[in-house]
């Protein structure tokens, strides 16, 4: 589950550095559950801008930042490039998140894009593959994506959350270390302040 902890961090520093999506989050998840003990699994379906977040997430920061490669079977022509049978093929999709030809201000932290939109990350939209799409997708797409919708759902209904005294959101680090994943370089360091519940989720 590290690519969870991956999709959770990215997804927190996005919102500490855009308050109103933090506020418009926040707000959505405490009228759907106002007071109760936890977040459920049959609350995710209300979250529509909660998982606006997260595609946004993934659009700009996927886990796997180059999918698994792929191999041709036989002679195949794309776009005029013609690849031979036994090619071997890596997919991009860092680069697929920000392509101007798909995304309107691609390098923006917008989750409004997806409100209203159809495009989603079960492998069927190539504007979006954090998966892979087919037979080399992610057999834990579905168990992927229910485990991050519950654990922000649950951290933006329980704390308010702000930066450390004397951090501002424009000293945050956001260099990504490449590799098979790609997650920050430092840490994300906030501070909680839980809301008066009876109970901590």
């Amino acid at each position: 589950m590290y690519t969870t902890f991956i999709v959770l961090d990215w997804a927190m520093t996005e919102l500490i550095m855009n308050p109103r999506a933090m506020r418009q989050a926040q707000a959505e998840v405490r009228k759907i559950i106002p007071k109760r003990e936890q977040v459920s699994e049959k609350d995710l379906h209300q979250f529509y801008y909660l998982k606006a977040i997260i595609k946004e997430t993934f659009r700009l920061h996927p886990p796997s930042p180059v999918l698994l490669p792929r191999e041709s079977i036989q002679d195949v022509t794309i776009d005029e490039y013609e690849i031979p049978a036994k090619s071997r093929v890596f997919v991009n999709v860092w680069e697929i998140g920000r392509d101007p030809k798909s995304w309107e201000s691609p390098e923006e932290f917008n989750p409004d894009r997806f409100i209203g939109c159809d495009i989603d990350f079960m492998g069927q939209d190539f504007e979006l593959l954090p998966f892979g799409a087919g037979r080399r997708g992610c057999p834990a797409i579905a168990l992927g994506a229910v485990t991050i919708e519950l654990a922000l759902a649950c951290l933006l209904h329980r704390f308010d959350w702000e930066l450390p005294l004397g951090v501002r959101a424009e000293d945050l680090d956001l260099t990504e270390v490449y590799g098979i994943s790609m997650h920050k370089i430092t840490d994300l360091v906030l501070v909680a302040k839980p809301q008066l519940h009876e109970s901590i989720c």
